[in-house]
């Protein structure tokens, strides 16, 4: 069901909610959180929806969308609400902000909190320098940004390492969880030896290659180095390849397609592993399985290298 509202308030639209909910019980009231999703009003908003509906089958929750209208038109709100089979398990408000007012999405979400309910704001294109000083990031707790849909990706997840508040995360963070999963379970095998240096390929300007090296190097408090090379599989690839030094030989893992990789270790053979790449829904629904600041992704951007075949710092012991 999608009820719409033009040129409203959000007093009318708290109303209407609340007439849905006692007139069809269409609503649901069983929120574990309010996900913000600050975005451009078109093609961009409904891809963003979409990933949320898709991962609220997982995390049932309000969506509020920011969607920032033409600001030379005049000051006017516009609001949808999708609930049912157009919300997957969520219920779904947009809100299109014209003219001054789509500046001020701080000041318009509040009165549409769910109460008591953790607050997570996504920005799935261009974000602010400093998330957690944006009007509206200020009231989440959690804040994804997504440093691929950047200009320069590298520059981006730069940025926020430079403005990092805890709560603060990246889904260029999420799509590397697999590559840390096969190399984890690959050094939990033995030899249980020492790892010397490490390097890791991907694409010039990828955010996932150099927070993987940073990972690494906050982890293994080793040098490591970070290289530029072609990703197998097509467009849409970040790493190419990891490679991990040891006494007793190497441990690599390398992908082959956008499907999968090849993982070697000493004294055993090739083995194909699968690697898919992550949607945008996988990458989200992850990020919303933790509402507390990720200690691990702060450690992994701040020992980021700092340019192109350049080790990364080693971070003491």
């Amino acid at each position: 069901m999608i009820v719409d509202l033009p040129s409203t308030d959000t007093s009318a639209v708290n109303r209407t909610m609340v007439d849905l909910r006692e007139s069809a019980g269409a609503v649901a009231l069983g929120r574990v959180l309010t996900l913000l999703i600050i975005t451009e009003d078109g093609p961009e908003a409904e891809a963003a929806i979409q990933a949320a509906n898709d991962a609220s089958r997982e995390h049932p929750c309000r969506v509020l969308v920011l969607a920032r209208g033409v600001k030379r038109a005049a000051s006017r709100l516009d609001a949808q609400i999708r609930i049912g089979g157009d919300a997957g398990a969520s219920e779904v408000i947009v809100l299109r902000m014209y003219g001054p007012l789509a500046d001020q999405g701080g000041a318009i979400v509040v009165p549409l909190l769910l109460p008591d309910a953790p607050i997570v704001a996504w920005w799935p294109g261009e974000a602010p320098t400093s998330p957690a000083e944006d009007p509206v990031g200020s009231v989440a707790g959690r804040r994804i940004t997504d440093a691929s849909s950047a200009k320069s990706p590298a520059k981006a997840i730069g940025k926020l390492r430079q403005r990092y508040h805890p709560g603060d995360t990246d889904l260029a963070w999420s799509r590397i969880t697999s590559w840390r999963a096969l190399l984890t379970a690959a050094l939990d095998q033995p030899p249980h030896e020492r790892i010397t240096a490490a390097s890791v390929s991907g694409a010039a300007d990828s955010a996932s290659t150099d927070l993987l090296a940073g990972w690494l190097s906050s982890r293994l408090h080793c040098p490591v180095t970070r290289r530029s090379a072609d990703v197998p599989g097509g467009e849409g690839g970040q790493i190419a390849a990891v490679r991990l030094d040891r006494p007793g030989g190497p441990v690599e893992l390398r992908r082959v397609d956008a499907k999968s990789a090849v993982l070697s270790q000493p004294g055993q053979p090739d083995r194909r592993v699968a690697l898919s790449r992550r949607t945008t829904r996988e990458c989200l629904a992850e990020e919303l399985r933790r509402l507390d600041p990720d200690d691990i992704f702060a450690e992994a951007l701040d020992a980021m290298p700092t340019g192109r075949g350049r080790a990364t710092k080693k971070v003491s012991a």
